[in-house]
């Protein structure tokens, strides 16, 4: 229980010292930030994000996040790029340059051939006197009081703040970029998250059948079509518009009745179903079904005229739900 205990203080302290690290990286939101954001806003190239060890890998990952959120972006390692790597830099491009201490020897070697190319040069540093701080034509400031490693050595606190500073630029950048939900699901289009963003009713609408009926068609026919359709529905229509659904559980009510020769499928729909337009996101379908409290959705088109059907069970085959 001690062992137990001890370990929880420890994660509790590392997460309050991270925690505290990035609420006071706001601080750092200046006129050196607006200006790169704009610079990077106004690139004909791209953004080649550099930095060596532990900031490499966060450049990886903003590099990648960049090229998510439309902002073309490459990374390249500062070793390397010092031995042949610096190639990549097309004169249209800028570079975001990420170091702690902006003094290591890979980082001391590649900035002075950044400068001398004559490319825009923004450094994430901690150290603003330092040699990324004093060359780059703009900072950001990653001030690291205490990283949470105990030794205050091992790179935590300082990643978690280069990491948070890079979202904050990529974030601002998918604002002034206009970069809506549509363009995110062209650069995601696998997984969950691109179905997600992509697969619209009509697409689960072709796996279905389209049982659809006349508003005087009889009860034998209703009874044929739901069993076709396999979707325990049928719609109703009146002269090609939709006027109504039938559900398997309006058939069965109805069947209790002792009198059912004379009645139509005008006699047993529910008026006015809750339909959802041709295009519309599944997820969206899905908001509809969880607030309808129903499982199956009529899709139309702006004629309301009836196009398919979409069920519940088609958003979980896909792993929408």
């Amino acid at each position: 229980m001690k062992i137990t205990k001890n370990i929880q203080n420890i994660a509790e302290r590392a997460l309050i010292i991270e925690a505290d690290a990035v609420r006071n990286l706001s601080k750092s939101i200046n006129n050196h930030f607006t200006s790169s954001v704009t610079l990077i806003h106004q690139l004909k190239g791209r953004l080649i994000v550099t930095g060596v060890g532990k900031s490499a890998i966060v450049g990886q990952k903003i590099a990648a996040t960049m090229n998510s959120t439309g902002t073309p972006s490459l990374f390249m390692h500062a070793a390397d790029a010092i031995h042949g790597d610096l190639g990549m830099v097309q004169p249209s491009d800028a570079v975001l340059c990420i170091s702690k201490s902006g003094n290591t020897p890979e980082i001391a070697a590649l900035v002075p051939l950044i400068k001398m190319r004559g490319n825009p040069l923004i450094g994430m540093v901690a150290q603003l006197d330092s040699a990324l701080g004093r060359a780059s034509d703009w900072t950001l400031h990653t001030p690291v009081a205490i990283e949470a490693c105990p030794n205050n050595l091992a790179p935590t606190t300082s990643t978690t703040l280069q990491m948070a500073m890079g979202d904050a630029l990529a974030i601002c950048l998918l604002e002034v970029n206009g970069f809506t939900s549509k363009d995110f699901a062209k650069h995601h289009p696998g997984g969950a998250l691109g179905k997600q963003l992509y697969t619209t009713v009509d697409d689960l609408m072709e796996k279905n059948a389209s049982p659809l009926l006349e508003e005087d068609a009889t009860i034998k026919e209703i009874i044929v079509a739901m069993s076709e359709g396999r979707l325990g529905c049928v719609g109703v229509t009146k002269k090609n518009q939709i006027i109504g659904i039938i559900t398997d559980g309006d058939l069965r009510r109805m069947l209790e009745k002792e009198n059912i020769t004379n009645i139509f499928a005008r006699n047993i729909m529910t008026p006015k179903p809750i339909t959802v337009d041709s295009g519309t996101l599944a997820v969206d379908a899905l908001a509809l079904f969880k607030t309808a409290g129903v499982n199956q959705l009529i899709i139309k088109n702006s004629s309301n005229e009836a196009l398919g059907f979409i069920h519940v069970q088609d958003l979980i085959k896909e792993g929408i739900l």
